[in-house]
């Protein structure tokens, strides 16, 4: 059994009226209640928007509170992330490199390929075809280990009036490699700011919700706005069993 969590758009930085210090606090109330169950997790994600406006001190705010709390993400940008500042602060890399930012991690038990869906400027977000190949060839080379592929922007739509724009598109690219490897246990992204769980080639696909905020889907009214910002932030457990089934919880952050 593999037991790992994930949370998602946290966007350090965003500031509403009060220089960023709300986004501050739910992350670390999130990162506060990792840190009491590191023990019984074997990995721990973060799916995209780590910084609200792509920069450097907002990514160096965010490896402060992964440090300070002894939580380390394996993540993957998002549509709010700028590649320069995110990998040279996060990852130590050149910030003069503008290509996708795709990694993998080889964890005793599961394969994690964490994708860059992002494109630089847009809210949209769309897999190159670089880091398609790399996918492929990713998943290729772990042909009997259970792999999850990880990206920011949910590949189908999830009836939310606000996401559904600026979903991943070009998926049909996406589930032609899925379909190749059986080994793809799930996919998991954020952006939704709202959990939700579907399917995508055959295969699970999770979104986790968000930490910052909480999209209102339609039928839920349109007073307020469609955001609500007064919900707790949400964390996402998977269980990956034995047989290779994808059980997912939710909890509550107080």
């Amino acid at each position: 059994m593999f037991t790992f969590a994930q949370f998602s758009d946290i966007h350090l930085g965003q500031d509403r009226g009060d220089g960023g210090a709300r986004a501050r606090e739910r992350t670390e109330r999130v990162l506060a209640c990792l840190s009491g169950v590191l023990d019984g997790l074997d990995a721990v994600l973060l799916t995209g928007d780590i910084a609200d406006h792509g920069r450097e001190d907002e990514y160096t705010l965010a490896a402060k509170l992964f440090a300070d709390h002894g939580v380390q993400p394996l993540i993957c940008p998002g549509n709010h992330d700028a590649r320069g500042a995110y990998r040279a602060v996060l990852l130590h890399g050149e910030a003069a490199d503008a290509s996708p930012v795709d990694e993998v991690h080889r964890l005793p038990g599961a394969t994690f390929l964490m994708c860059d869906s992002s494109v630089p400027g847009k809210g949209h977000g769309r897999l190159d075809d670089a880091t398609l190949d790399w996918l492929d060839r990713e998943l290729a080379g772990t042909p009997d280990v259970p792999a999850f592929v990880c990206f920011h922007h949910p590949p189908v739509p999830l009836y939310g009036q606000y996401v559904d724009p600026i979903r991943q598109f070009g998926e049909e690219r996406l589930a032609e490699v899925v379909g190749r490897h059986g080994t793809v246990a799930g996919l998991l992204c954020g952006h939704s700011h709202t959990p939700a769980v579907t399917t995508f080639a055959g295969v699970p696909l999770v979104a986790a919700p968000g930490v910052v905020s909480t999209l209102k889907m339609p039928w839920e009214g349109e007073e307020g706005g469609p955001v609500d910002y007064t919900l707790p932030p949400v964390i996402a457990f998977h269980v990956l069993d034995d047989e290779g089934r994808l059980t997912t919880h939710f909890r509550v952050v107080p």
